[in-house]
């Protein structure tokens, strides 16, 4: 028969290795985490509808109903001129103002030839594309909210102003 290699004898200081078992505890903090966030992802979605702001909204005290919406007519129409020269062209717009208050409203009768003043200068200085356009119309009636309550404000308001302003007709020729 053959004969066998020698075996070479390990020196007596030196261990053979051994692998270190691995631990578990990263898979199992892992499983405990994916638990948790289902957990916390089936609790939100099956909570009650807030009930801690309904709570806070009955809390608070209820706000007294608002009053109802008053209407002062300016009478007659503004009919102004506008364009450059030679190019004449016509505004007729009828302007309501509303607010809650009808002592404010007096105040805007009792100023109204200041007002339409104010009203007519604005109107007279706009060009045709700004007229002709929903966004123009809009700016020119936030722009008449404007002059109606700087008019009320130097006439002495306490503060109270027209709420809104509104162009029941619009007419350019």
């Amino acid at each position: 028969m053959a004969a066998e290699p020698a075996r070479k004898e390990a020196p007596a200081n030196v261990q053979p290795l051994k692998r270190k078992p691995r631990s578990k505890l990263p898979w199992i903090l892992l499983a405990v985490a994916v638990l948790l966030v289902g957990a916390g992802g089936t609790w939100y979605a099956l909570k009650p509808a807030a009930p801690a702001a309904q709570a806070a909204s009955d809390a608070q005290a209820p706000q007294a109903p608002r009053a109802a919406p008053i209407y002062y007519k300016f009478d007659p129409a503004f009919v102004v001129n506008f364009g450059g020269p030679g190019s004449a062209r016509f505004l007729q717009v009828t302007v309501e103002a509303m607010s809650r208050d009808q002592a404010i409203l007096d105040v805007l009768k009792n100023n109204e030839p200041a007002v339409r003043n104010d009203l007519v200068l604005l109107f007279s200085g706009q060009d045709e594309a700004t007229l002709m356009s929903t966004d123009g119309k809009e700016k020119l009636r936030a722009e008449t909210l404007a002059a109606v309550q700087n008019v009320l404000n130097e006439q002495g308001a306490d503060g109270k102003l027209v709420e809104q302003v509104y162009f029941t007709s619009f007419v350019v020729q």
